[in-house]
């Protein structure tokens, strides 16, 4: 798979094993040996045509025809008895479960202006610990660029970052009556660096709208 396929795949499961009776985290964290990736981005019709689900020519390397799991559903998936997992329900999957993150806090309904606040501010503080202990201006990526912390800050954009972005989008969205206009002015501020962020994620920009600190300012509690 081309890189800006893997990381749409990634990113739009948000590092979560795509079947509905599993859900694992598919991001593991060593203290002492550092990071690494369980998920597996598997095809939903495999290259060779003899394999499951096989057809006349084969599958592609694409994120359309991939599905990300962990690798006890891939194996279980691809062993069972022809017939079992269809790609039929391999994409139902797929796209139940993205779907599901891309809508995550759009019904969610808040009394004050200060509840939402303080529900934005706790997903904002997750971004922001991430951003300070593994981004570009942190620590680590400055005193020790041989380390392969960019490797982890690199997931955890797509499985935490991006995931945590568009959850504030939705429950802004979701409760839009209660905010005045400066507020709405701050949160479209955010929702266009959000945006921007994410598609710079997939393909490189030639500039996207950084985070607007006012937008923290208005909304952190």
């Amino acid at each position: 798979m081309s890189d800006s396929d893997v990381k749409l795949l990634w990113g739009r499961a948000a590092g979560i094993c795509s079947n509905p009776g599993c859900r694992a985290d598919l991001t593991k964290v060593l203290i002492e040996t550092g990071n690494y990736n369980v998920g597996e981005m598997a095809h939903i019709i495999p290259h060779s045509e003899k394999g499951p689900r096989g057809i006349e020519g084969g599958g592609s390397d694409t994120y359309d025809n991939s599905i990300l799991l962990c690798p006890t559903c891939h194996r279980h998936i691809d062993k069972s008895p022809e017939g079992t997992f269809t790609s039929e329900q391999l994409h139902e999957w797929k796209n139940s479960h993205e779907t599901a993150i891309r809508t995550l806090n759009s019904q969610v309904k808040f009394e004050s202006i200060e509840e939402l606040k303080e529900a934005a501010t706790n997903l904002l503080l997750e971004n922001h610990i991430v951003w300070k202990e593994l981004g570009p201006q942190s620590d680590v990526a400055i005193n020790d660029p041989g380390s392969n912390a960019y490797l982890l800050w690199g997931i955890r954009k797509m499985d935490t970052i991006i995931p945590n972005n568009q959850k504030i989008i939705n429950m802004i969205e979701a409760n839009i009556n209660l905010l005045d206009s400066k507020l709405y002015r701050e949160f479209l501020l955010f929702k266009n660096h959000a945006v921007s962020f994410e598609a710079n994620q997939y393909a490189r920009l030639d500039t996207y709208s950084l985070f607007p600190a006012s937008f923290s300012e208005a909304f952190l509690i």
